[in-house]
């Protein structure tokens, strides 16, 4: 499984990414929602930009953050299909 992130493949000083004008579909999977937030936690630690303006005060930790983000639908993830090989990993 995969999270789409355009923030963090475009060097510093560029714009930030457009938000999705549609929401992604809710993840009605515990297991997948947590799955998702921690790859996205993961993102936003490397440096990732927050996907949504924040009404109020942001939360401070990453893991919060990316858990709102996925609750809102701002975070866009793909599955693997079924008996589908796993790809190598690129942090060897």
């Amino acid at each position: 499984m995969s999270v789409m992130n355009d923030a963090t493949q475009h060097p510093e000083g560029h714009e930030a990414p457009e938000l999705p004008a549609e929401p992604a579909p809710p993840i009605s999977s515990r297991f997948l929602f947590v799955d998702v937030a921690a790859l996205r936690a993961k993102q936003l630690k490397r440096g990732a930009r927050p996907r949504f303006n924040g009404e109020g005060q942001l939360p401070y930790k990453a893991e919060r953050l990316a858990m709102e983000e996925v609750r809102r639908g701002l975070v866009y993830y793909d599955m693997p299909k079924p008996g589908a090989q796993p790809a190598e990993s690129e942090e060897a």
